[in-house]
């Protein structure tokens, strides 16, 4: 009777402490996987996410909904999105069996150069004000995708985001946060009060807000498509505010952009076929690591060991200082991607992993010659959409043309400002890109969309979420709340170099044992 009675009063504690543990899968999953028939919309946000279900229920596909929703997270989560940023898609349509890849991202303006940077005695190009702008290619993106593959009105994409706009939308808490946290960043740029401090201080969480302005831009550009906001009277607005302010996006600059269909690139993992997008973005990191770990059986090393976490990062750092050194826009540069992301370049970069010691410098190999949003949409012919959108660094700029209610991009900032370096600072050149889509087919049918925020994490998340579903065996759901990796540190592609081997970030359900193995390999900060 003792016996019994001590274990009920156990299980009481564990289920009190452990109130998230689940009676099936693994304890770190936060629910269920969602199933359905006849479409899905994930995104960050419920509102954007339930735009994009009565898109589809009205006759939309899953193009439509996708965009839909994009339109909705750029007023509800200004913080990370919106239209003064850029844009990448992977789209498998149905119809065709086939993967699409769009290039959304902007490029620098045509008149700004390194020397004009140096000579103002920066070192980098600023995160903030109005050298880092490029041309915003969203919304060109957005175009580019509805014309290929949309079902429904254009103008009715934009008819959800407008009304909220005009009428108000309660602010989420994780929101009002990042709002908050903008405030001093900010504060002192020219139209942010008018814009986001309407009631003296940033919106709080649950309280109404609403974007007059930006109802009246998104209005004219579900009528006039991209005549007014790259070749009309937005686009000389956004131009004449930038040079008031001192930088350089032209009306020239906006009306010579068009985003880009590319084609998708992949690698096979295990017998699954995980596809990323080319540079000028990072995707084709993520195929780096999971070819060079494919060499090792993870499994055996069991999920969030010492062995494992290891392995992963340095990894990572291989497949980063690739990054650091040859990814930029290929239309300036000669990339040998199909050679970065074969099995042959695997096993060489392969061997330089050391199994008991951490390194401390990345070195590239030899060739042959944040803040974002991300969303997903599936409709029930079989479209598929992978979206990732972002303003890069938190809202953007702090450039907000008059009375147009968005904030302008500072993506500019990642590039180098070494003459010779593959992302070196050039008009008319697309920088570096972080925020990358993912798709994945097995014996050429789709098997999952996928995409994942934040910066250089996104490449390192890719490969952890095929790990998990691949190695790990597990569902999608957990593959996702799994306790996640991040290595920090590595070379950039703004010429940054790694020289102290960087450091780790482990979420919460490491062991504190693997932390310590994980320093006897070290040193890791």
């Amino acid at each position: 009777m003792i016996k019994v009675t001590l274990y009920l009063i156990f299980l009481t504690m564990t289920t009190m402490i452990h109130g998230y543990d689940r009676l099936t899968g693994e304890p770190f999953a936060s629910r269920s996987e969602v199933i359905g028939q006849n479409g899905m919309v994930a995104t960050s946000h419920p509102l954007a996410t339930q735009i994009g279900l009565d898109i589809l229920k009205n006759g939309g596909n899953a193009i439509d909904a996708a965009i839909a929703a994009n339109i909705a997270l750029g007023l509800m989560e200004p913080t990370g999105n919106g239209i003064g940023g850029d844009l990448f898609a992977i789209v498998w349509s149905a119809k065709d069996k086939k993967l699409y890849g769009l290039n959304a991202s902007g490029p620098a303006p045509k008149d700004i150069s390194i020397d004009y940077i140096k000579s103002k005695g920066l070192k980098k190009i600023p995160s903030f004000g109005p050298l880092p702008v490029s041309v915003p290619g969203a919304v060109d993106g957005w175009i580019k995708l509805h014309e290929r593959f949309g079902n429904i009105d254009f103008e009715n994409l934009f008819e959800p985001t407008i009304k909220y706009a005009q009428e108000g939308f309660p602010v989420t808490e994780t929101i009002a946060y990042y709002f908050e946290r903008s405030k001093s960043r900010y504060l002192d740029f020219p139209n942010f009060k008018e814009t986001w401090m309407q009631s003296g201080d940033t919106p709080k969480k649950g309280e109404i807000f609403k974007n007059l302005d930006l109802a009246k831009t998104l209005e004219e550009i579900s009528k006039t498509k991209r005549k007014s906001f790259y070749e009309g009277r937005l686009a000389k607005e956004i131009a004449r505010f930038i040079k008031d302010q001192g930088g350089f996006l032209s009306f020239e600059d906006m009306s010579n952009y068009q985003s880009e269909w590319v084609e998708p690139v992949s690698s096979n993992y295990r017998g699954y076929d995980v596809w990323e997008l080319p540079p000028n973005g990072q995707g084709i990191a993520a195929l780096q690591i999971l070819n060079i770990l494919e060499g090792f059986d993870l499994k055996s090393m069991g999920l969030n060991s010492a062995e494992y976490v290891h392995h992963f990062v340095e990894a990572k750092k291989i497949a980063f200082a690739d990054r650091a050194k040859y990814y930029a826009d290929p239309k300036f540069n000669n990339i040998n991607i199909e050679y970065l992301i074969s099995k042959e370049y695997a096993e060489v970069r392969r061997r330089e992993i050391n199994a008991s010691k951490a390194s401390q410098t990345d070195s590239a190999g030899v060739l042959k010659n944040g803040d974002t949003i991300y969303l997903t949409t599936a409709d029930k012919d079989g479209n598929m959409v992978s979206l990732i959108q972002s303003n890069y660094r938190g809202m953007g700029s702090g450039m907000i043309p008059n009375n147009l209610g968005f904030m302008l991009q500072d993506r500019g900032e990642l590039f180098s400002l070494n003459p010779d370096h593959a992302n070196s600072l050039m008009g008319g050149k697309r920088p570096f890109h972080t925020i990358i889509p993912a798709f994945v087919t097995k014996d050429g049918e789709p098997f999952l969309s996928f995409g994942v925020m934040g910066g250089a994490t996104q490449p390192q998340a890719h490969a952890q979420i095929m790990i998990n579903l691949i190695d790990f065996e597990m569902n999608l759901q957990e593959a996702g709340d799994a306790p996640r990796i991040v290595h920090s540190g590595s070379s950039q592609p703004t010429d940054e170099q790694m020289l102290d081997g960087g450091y780790i970030s482990l979420e919460s359900g490491f062991k504190d044992t693997v932390i310590d193995e994980l320093e006897k390999k070290g040193p890791y900060n």
